[in-house]
């Protein structure tokens, strides 16, 4: 066995990277964690250890690629052990390992792989990447036996950017950090199942004493959002979120303060009802049903999402991946609900306007379809900036920490993507609609069906008083189940 000394000694954050077992990782959470270093170096290190194996590292562009990982590698691992290759954009080592350092921008990217082998899958900054992406490049996961290895995958990221709500729901909702949590996938073709772990480890710019304090001071200078994500690593605001005023607090679930997602109660039968559509075949469908109170304020109480389930948790499978089923077929998920659960309920439908499209005659008219089934919809309004402005007032808070719009906590697709949204960077008055926006988009034509006024002026709320100092607040009044 040949002894090499390497000039390179890890974070703590960094040496639980490379000690992990896990099939998925994920590093990372705040700027200046060592990420990038730690993805070469976890490549470089493995590949030497693995005589002849293909890894993989990937970013979003070529110049990011260039700027950041093809750069470290090419500063941090010796000439003697490897050669850089400019031309194939790959690092061949002495023992017949290569890292392959590629960008991948879309999913017509991901393709370019499909005869590719990939032993060892890198990804920096994945929230940057769409999870079709993702599922794709994993698909290129395998080896032979003879190398002696399993395929895994060794991502890094900050919050936020076009993939935060996946990343997120995969490695950070209901996960404990560190902690390996443990997924069964079954085999058909093969008639087995194994464990399969994921894992995430957070790091700060506090966990690298190699960066200088004028970085720190740097990211402490930054707008609100942006220093919560990139210096303390917090999932739940990040830069580009749309709707930074929405608050899930589990403290106040049951009183309804300060929050917009809250405990289910039973609705008043007095209560208007509301059932909103965005239709989606190859992406998700998205049925909301609301109530509205006597002040006008919406409650989201149940939902519908046309994405396919984990049978263990009963929870969105695959982010912004549609069911592809016929119209009829989505009728009939509405009619079943409605005859189970809502028999003898009026609803207000208000819908996506392209369900009304006639183009292919009044047959293939999906709104057509769903009356044939007793459904019915008006057509919304498709104003975009309006209909988001009716968002942010709804959300805002009065003086009483109470809004105009709540979510009950069993809707688990609207507290998952409502707060992924992100501006589009071309039209940055709008949201990026390349994302999962679907359950925001019915939710934008009911708001515009009900709009209310602007808030008079913004408010402020306690939402802690130790010394009973503050006048008290009152909630909506609270309706048994």
């Amino acid at each position: 066995m040949i002894h090499i000394d390497l000039d390179y000694t890890p974070t703590e954050k960094q040496a639980m990277f490379h000690r992990s077992s896990a099939d998925e990782l994920l590093y990372g959470g705040a700027a200046g964690g060592g990420k990038s270093k730690a993805i070469v170096m976890e490549a470089f290190i493995d590949a030497l250890e693995h005589p002849g194996i293909h890894a993989y590292l990937f970013r979003k562009t070529y110049p990011e690629l260039r700027d950041t990982l093809i750069r470290e590698a090419i500063t941090s691992i010796p000439s003697r052990l490897g050669k850089y290759n400019e031309l194939r954009h790959d690092f061949r080592l002495i023992n017949g390992s290569v890292l392959h350092f590629r960008f991948c921008r879309n999913l017509q990217d991901a393709y370019r792989y499909q005869g590719v082998e990939i032993h060892r899958l890198y990804i920096d900054e994945l929230t940057h990447f769409s999870q079709d992406i993702y599922d794709y490049l994993k698909t290129r996961l395998r080896t032979v036996s003879s190398l002696g290895i399993t395929p895994r995958i060794r991502c890094a990221s900050n919050p936020g950017n076009i993939g935060h709500g996946w990343v997120k729901s995969l490695f950070i909702d209901g996960k404990e950090p560190y902690k390996l949590f443990t997924d069964t996938v079954s085999s058909s073709l093969l008639g087995k199942s194994r464990e399969a772990t994921r894992q995430y480890i957070p790091a700060t710019v506090l966990d690298n004493p190699h960066l200088s304090e004028d970085y720190v001071f740097q990211l402490e200078q930054k707008p609100p959002a942006l220093r919560k994500a990139l210096l303390l690593g917090d999932w739940n605001v990040f830069e580009g979120q749309v709707f930074t005023e929405f608050v899930n607090d589990p403290a106040h679930y049951q009183d309804r303060i300060g929050t917009h997602v809250i405990a289910p109660f039973r609705i008043p039968k007095e209560w208007k009802r509301y059932r909103s559509f965005d239709w989606g075949y190859s992406k998700p469908f998205s049925v909301g049903y609301w109530a509205a109170d006597n002040d006008g304020r919406l409650y989201r109480y149940h939902e519908i999402y046309g994405s396919p389930v984990d049978p263990a948790t009963r929870r969105t499978a695959r982010a912004n991946v549609g069911m592809r089923l016929e119209p009829a077929a989505v009728a009939a998920q509405i009619r079943e609900y409605e005859d189970t659960y809502e028999k003898n309920t009026h609803f207000i439908g208000i819908a996506d306007p392209a369900i009304f499209d006639e183009s292919r005659g009044s047959d293939g008219c999906i709104s057509n379809i769903f009356a044939q089934q007793g459904i019915y919809f008006e057509r919304g309004d498709h104003k975009r900036i309006a209909g988001k402005m009716q968002l942010h007032n709804r959300l805002a808070f009065n003086a009483d920490g109470i809004p105009m719009l709540y979510v009950f906590e069993n809707c688990a697709d609207f507290i998952r993507t409502f707060p992924a949204i992100v501006y589009d960077k071309l039209n940055p008055e709008d949201i990026d609609s390349s994302g999962e926006d679907h359950i925001y988009d019915e939710t934008r034509y009911l708001c515009m069906y009900l709009p209310i006024k602007v808030p008079e002026k913004p408010v402020s709320f306690l939402r802690d008083d130790p010394l009973d100092l503050s006048p008290k607040k009152t909630a909506p009044l609270n309706y048994l189940i």
